[in-house]
């Protein structure tokens, strides 16, 4: 699969481009320069073929991260096919474009010059100035309007080397969604995985904006690792508000959720967090990250301490993890499979009916002015999470009680204490008393 990287200084439109020829809005957009800091890919149709489009962080941006973006566009580009570096249509050239442009002649990588928010054919007399930076004629584009977007498809295409062979489809991947407190560890956790910062690891929390996907192999399955803006009860910016949005959609789409946490700070955000993953139907791991910060002789306490504020997460498998010295790392792959697997584990009716018999058996049912609730028979119709529907004679007869011993048979029998199910209660059609 071709290589395309997306350059430019800040705010000049690359998320939004990128968000727009990919299909969706994965990648932060706002007024604010600088929203995007991390390397952003997904896959793009142009002309019959798949291409791998990468956005990056605004160039010669004067901040504190200007560093770090820099040394990921050199990442992105040494395995590139094509840059596309997008100015702004509707601006005067800055120092910035011009050192943008230097440094892409010496990375000696083919460039289409794009320019951008050019909304209506008579803003490109606006464009000659853009001559000056040496890449001949700019591809005029608006992402608001649609604007020369298919044409720009068609000529990446056209631009690109012949592919070396037919695509082949990409086997199922487990999407793993890493989640967590701003400074938890996320990033530095998921950059221990690949073995290279992938993503910008600082002290200051809240450094990661987008959700960031990477696929990674181990052990022979395939994953896709999400990592994650840090949640935090009330957002500072509107950027980060955007951010952390995203953070709550990567969650929905998640086949198993990696919930980070501080060893040295807990609280009630946890709790929340574990409850928004569990209210999801997605089955979570407990990493405490980390773990190379605890003195030997304190490990037992503060583990014990741990596992007292997340009392009410007793359900969820926990694990301590280095992202330092690379702890319990392929092990915490085997826990995301062994989770992945029991979330999409079906039943067949018969064998569910019979646990039911003998379920009904070692309790009372619950009984209403010697109305007895009847259970006629149980099913699991769905899975991711697991769903079990029971049919009886009348739904509000179930007491809150009785539903807890349903979850605790099933969760035990089962084999799902770690795995969020659902139950459902159904009056059967034509049932009697």
């Amino acid at each position: 699969m071709r290589s395309v990287v997306i350059v430019g200084r800040p705010n000049v439109g690359k998320s939004s481009l990128f968000n727009r020829l990919t299909g969706y809005r994965d990648a932060v957009v706002a007024s604010e320069s600088g929203s995007t800091r991390d390397l952003k890919q997904a896959v793009v149709e142009a002309d019959d073929r798949l291409i791998q489009l990468t956005d990056t962080g605004g160039l010669w941006s004067g901040d504190d991260w200007e560093v770090k973006i820099l040394a990921k566009v050199d990442q992105a580009l040494s395995a590139a096919d094509l840059v596309l570096f997008l100015v702004d249509g509707r601006s005067e050239l800055t120092e910035a474009d011009f050192e943008i442009a230097e440094y892409l002649r010496k990375s000696r990588r083919p460039v289409l010059l794009v320019a951008t928010k050019v909304d209506a054919p008579g803003h490109e007399a606006w464009l000659g100035g853009l001559y000056t930076l040496g890449f001949g004629r700019p591809m005029a584009t608006s992402v608001e309007h649609r604007r020369g977007l298919d044409e720009l498809l068609e000529m990446i295409s056209g631009l690109l080397p012949a592919d070396d062979g037919a695509e082949q489809p990409e086997p199922q991947a487990i999407r793993v969604a890493i989640i967590g407190r701003p400074n938890a560890g996320k990033s530095s956790l998921l950059n221990a995985i690949v073995g290279e910062e992938r993503v910008i690891v600082a002290e200051q929390p809240g450094t990661t904006r987008d959700a960031i996907d990477q696929p990674i192999e181990v052990n022979g399955k395939n994953y896709v690792l999400v990592d994650t803006a840090g949640i935090r009860k009330r957002p500072e910016t509107a950027v980060e508000h955007f951010a952390i949005a995203r953070a709550h959609r990567v969650i929905r789409m998640a086949d198993v959720v990696l919930l980070v946490i501080d060893p040295f700070e807990i609280g009630d955000r946890e709790l929340k967090l574990a409850t928004e993953v569990s209210t999801a139907g997605k089955p979570t791991l407990l990493v405490v990250s980390k773990w190379d910060l605890v003195p030997k002789d304190e490990a037992g306490t503060l583990m014990g301490e741990i596992r007292e504020r997340l009392a009410h997460l007793h359900n969820l498998h926990m694990l301590t993890t280095s992202s330092v010295l690379g702890v319990n790392i392929q092990k915490m792959f085997s826990e995301v499979t062994w989770l992945y697997r029991r979330s999409y584990v079906r039943y067949d009716t018969a064998g569910l009916n019979r646990l039911v018999r003998s379920w009904v058996a070692r309790t009372r049912l619950p009984n209403f002015k010697g109305r007895p609730l009847k259970i006629y028979y149980l099913t699991q119709p769905e899975v991711a999470p697991p769903t079990f529907v029971f049919f009886v004679n009348h739904p509000e007869f179930v007491t809150r009680a009785f539903e807890g011993y349903l979850r605790n048979r099933i969760a035990a029998d089962l084999d799902l204490a770690y795995i969020p199910f659902r139950m459902k209660f159904k009056a059967r059609k034509g049932s009697v008393d």
